[in-house]
């Protein structure tokens, strides 16, 4: 570990393997008067940061018998920053609590960090000077707990650390350790969000295929509908696995950010990533970083997330082929477009399928009612809010929210305006698929959201082909990108993506169906028809 002085203790402070059940990454023990506002809450923040998880006590503590939830907190911890100060002796409850810590390293493997702001280590080691002072006034009333405290003080002093000093910046030394314990602990925390209703199950399927005990390099691909949650599955994947690796990067919205920024962010982050520190943009052109990316991977255990990659072209300079990765690495990729994935030539494949009823139920009722099941009165309306989202989730929290603490009248009146309008925000997410598509793809598209869902592809395709559409790889190109599926040669479409596709005709003049390119309702029908006619009576007087 690198000192931010010249001291640095023999031993060392290693970090093991730890348990995936610690609830924090960083257990702070301090003495609160010393650095609670100001050295001690600038650290807690540069930790927070860099998303290393961090329980802070709050509460000023004045010798009373260390809190039972206190030492509960230091077990659930991978590891403890102990902050001595000049006064940390003077504290009992500081004192038990690092008795506490010293326990934990020896018997679970938690890793301790000792930081000595402006003392002497070699006071804290042989408990002399301020330490010293605090000891003796110890010898009357606590000879008992004495020899405990001596035996903990010690050992953490003999542990690799920092020694704080007043000629350098305070700013520049939080950083350092803070970038060192990152790195120790190869702490990287993704928010996946709440209420994850079925993702055990999904979760627990992704991660036999990435076949965690080979030794290989190992490739898999996620791909779905938009909204269906594979970020989510991706994310609770690298929260409960990327610790084991020596690096890791989680890349999100790849499609919208290389569309809008090009290549190079998307570089520099992976870089910083791997490379485990910060400001390294500087390097000159694309494929330089790209041939620095390979090196480094080349010679490391990676676990790598590439989140929403619809063209192969996004992966050239960020991984450019299973080549790049050193031994038993693992990437995934997530994406709504599975060519990329065949393209990549990933090992293996998981759909992410929609929520089954029990679990879509629960999944709307956590966002609509703020409980896992329907109120009593509302269950017939939930029930059709649940079948109108078919398992998708991102529909089922949208319309959750939206729905929330409105009267049944409110819900009735809102699931008529569905009918005839998707929310817009559920809309806007399925859209990014159709944007992705060439206009020949397009009018495939929309062809099947207006006429033929459900229908025989043979059938499909003998339309399409004479109408001059090349209808085999359309269909194909579209199952691929998650807008369709083919079961038992049947075209199925989710019913969102219909009122998406559907919307997408109506959207430029919603109330006249006689400008659609396509008509599909009986009633829409009858009224372009009487527009026609009125247009056509309009014309002829004109005429006279």
């Amino acid at each position: 570990m690198a000192s931010t002085s010249s001291f640095r203790a023999s031993s060392s402070s290693s970090t093991p393997s730890i348990p995936r059940t610690s609830t924090y990454d960083v257990f702070l023990s301090f003495r609160g008067e010393d650095t609670r506002f100001n050295f001690t809450d600038h650290l807690y923040g540069a930790l927070g940061r860099r998303g290393i998880r961090t329980f802070r006590d709050d509460k000023l503590r004045r010798g009373e018998a260390i809190a039972t939830e206190l030492l509960k907190a230091i077990e659930e911890s991978r590891s403890s920053v102990i902050v001595f100060s000049e006064n940390y002796a003077r504290s009992r409850w500081c004192l038990d609590e690092l008795v506490k810590i010293m326990e934990c390293h020896k018997d679970l493997g938690h890793a301790v960090f000792p930081i000595f702001c402006h003392v002497d280590p070699s006071h804290v080691r042989k408990q002399e000077g301020s330490f010293g002072e605090a000891f003796a006034g110890y010898e009357e009333n606590w000879k008992d707990k004495i020899p405990r405290w001596r035996t903990a003080l010690t050992e953490a002093a003999n542990l690799s650390g920092w020694h704080l000093l007043d000629d350098r910046y305070e700013s520049n030394q939080i950083k350092e350790i803070t970038n060192s314990i990152f790195c120790q602990l190869k702490c990287k925390r993704l928010d996946a969000g709440a209420n994850l209703v079925g993702i055990d199950s999904r979760v627990k399927e992704m991660i036999l295929r990435l076949h965690m005990e080979s030794s290989d390099v190992r490739i898999v691909g996620i791909y779905g509908v938009g909204g269906i949650g594979k970020t989510t599955i991706a994310k609770v994947i690298y929260n409960n696995l990327s610790c084991k690796f020596e690096c890791m990067s989680f890349l999100e919205d790849i499609r919208e950010k290389f569309n809008t920024q090009g290549v190079s962010p998307l570089q520099n982050q992976l870089f910083d990533d791997i490379l485990m520190e910060e400001g390294c943009q500087n390097i000159n052109g694309v494929a330089r970083t790209a041939s620095m990316i390979e090196a480094i991977l080349l010679a490391k255990r990676a676990f790598i997330v590439l989140d929403d990659v619809d063209n192969p072209r996004q992966l050239e300079y960020l991984l450019g082929h299973r080549e790049w990765l050193g031994e038993g690495s693992r990437v995934i990729i997530t994406t709504r477009n599975k060519h990329v994935l065949a393209v990549q030539e990933v090992d293996d494949l998981y759909e992410v399928k929609g929520l089954n009823f029990e679990e879509a139920c629960e999944l709307f009722s956590l966002y609509a009612f703020k409980q896992n099941l329907p109120k009593s009165d509302y269950r017939n309306l939930s029930r059709r809010v649940v079948g109108y989202c078919q398992g998708l989730p991102l529909a089922l929290k949208v319309l959750g929210s939206l729905l929330l603490k409105k009267t049944i009248p409110e819900w009735e009146s809102e699931l008529r305006k569905l009918d005839r309008e998707p929310e817009a925000e559920i809309l806007n997410v399925l859209k990014r698929s159709y944007d992705g598509l060439d206009r020949t793809e397009k009018s495939i598209f929309l062809d099947v959201a207006c006429f033929f869902k459900g229908e025989d592809r043979d059938f499909v395709s003998k339309i399409l082909d004479a109408c001059d559409f090349p209808a085999k790889i359309g269909i194909k190109n579209l199952n691929d990108k998650c807008l369709i599926t083919l079961q038992y040669n049947q075209i199925c479409m989710h019913d969102l993506i219909q009122h998406m596709g559907r919307e997408i005709v109506r959207e430029k003049f919603p109330d006249e169906p006689n400008k659609w390119s396509r008509l599909w309702d009986p009633c829409d029908f009858k009224r372009a028809l009487t527009a026609y006619k009125v247009r056509a009576k309009c014309m002829n007087s004109l005429k006279h």
